[in-house]
């Protein structure tokens, strides 16, 4: 290892050091914040329950198909107000629905007198288990969402993130045939930007089959399906032709040395996904990659995903905000960190048939965040 590279990990631990240690110095703002008074005798109460999502379309990555996503919904009351929360498990988290409810069923808040302690409430959260980063997603969804309740804000406000500046979101065309994919293309027309994925050996024939009915911007996630780093360099010099904008996650997370190489030569961008789940991750990996897709299923919530935008602001990453298949809930509490990505993957609640939730919206092709305290969401419906 030459000397660079020592100094380069040892800012990496000073600087993952105080992000850890000043989270409010980071993010807190001069605003204003009134807090509502609360019952000196109130303590938080977390309940959950099992839901599953209904997808409007068969969804196909390089790994897998499914038309449904398991999910679990929190609640967390504190003093008469309700905070709500999310854990979504796609396959390759290695969650369901019995080791979440059978992780959440070994935390107890009711130790905790002060909803807005959140940062101890969190650390012990995430002692609790080594894993299990949706269900403790969830529980931090939450408590934002409880915490900008009783402070009376947004938490794009007490970030003093400016809620104009969101991005517009794409939106994902998963693996088809050529007919269902150009379908799937012209359902997409409310929206700007659209996500292809690749990864099976289709990947000409999908872009082609998007490329006849649109012109529109380009992503593609591969999903770690290419396995060779030539084929993936001449893969992103020929999608730079096609409009594409950036490669996510295109080899194995395994394969740092090759995603290295690719990173450095390669056309577009290669955006982390997989290989970088937490803010340790991100450390040890931001040199491999341009820039990093931060999701609250991935890193434990919005706690985590705040620092790594700060870290990836810190070493000139490129941020995106992604989500898995969710409801509008764990959506909607991602999208306040929009204002300061350079691009955004929030159209959870679009592929979905069964949302409980509303929250934030896309108008014209565009994030747009609400502004109610927490989240910014209410209930819609109750199927369960």
């Amino acid at each position: 290892m030459n000397n660079p590279r020592r100094k380069f990990l040892k800012n990496s631990l000073l600087i993952t050091g105080a992000i850890i240690a000043a989270p409010k110095a980071m993010g807190l703002t001069a605003k204003k914040i009134e807090v509502k008074r609360f019952s000196k005798k109130a303590k938080l109460r977390l309940s959950f329950r099992p839901y599953t999502l209904e997808l409007k379309h068969v969804f196909t990555v390089a790994s897998n198909s499914r038309t449904t996503t398991p999910v679990m919904l929190t609640e967390i009351e504190f003093d008469g107000i309700v905070g709500y929360g999310e854990a979504s498990m796609p396959p390759y988290l290695g969650e369901s629905q019995e080791t979440v409810g059978k992780f959440l069923s070994k935390v107890d808040l009711s130790q905790f007198s002060d909803a807005l302690d959140m940062e101890n409430i969190l650390q012990y959260v995430d002692t609790i288990d080594t894993y299990n980063t949706a269900a403790k997603a969830s529980v931090d969804i939450a408590l934002h969402d409880l915490a900008g309740k009783l402070m009376g804000q947004p938490w794009y406000h007490i970030w003093g993130y400016d809620p104009s500046k969101t991005p517009n979101t794409s939106f994902t065309i998963g693996m088809d045939t050529p007919d269902v994919v150009k379908q799937m293309t012209m359902e997409a027309s409310p929206y700007k930007i659209l996500k292809v994925k690749l990864g099976k050996g289709n990947d000409k024939e999908m872009i082609e089959s998007v490329r006849a009915i649109t012109n529109k911007p380009l992503y593609v996630d591969i999903n770690q399906g290419w396995k060779d780093k030539q084929y993936a360099l001449d893969m992103a010099h020929w999608l730079k032709e096609q409009g594409v904008l950036f490669v996510e996650q295109p080899m194995p997370k395994e394969s740092v040395d090759d995603i290295a190489w690719l990173t450095a030569n390669s056309p577009l961008p290669i955006i982390a996904d997989e290989a970088v789940q937490r803010l340790s991750d991100l450390v040890k990996m931001r040199e491999a990659y341009t820039g990093v897709n931060i999701k609250l299923m991935k890193c434990t919530g919005m706690r985590e995903a705040h620092k790594m935008v700060e870290f990836a602001k810190a070493y000139n990453m490129k941020i995106m905000i992604g989500c898995m298949t969710e409801t509008s809930c764990a959506v909607s509490a991602a999208a306040h960190l929009s204002p300061v990505a350079d691009f955004a993957d929030l159209d959870g609640p679009l592929l979905i048939k069964n949302d409980v939730f509303d929250g934030m919206k896309i108008t014209d092709g565009k994030v747009t965040l609400s502004d109610r305290p927490g989240i910014g969401i209410t209930k819609i419906n109750d199927h369960q």
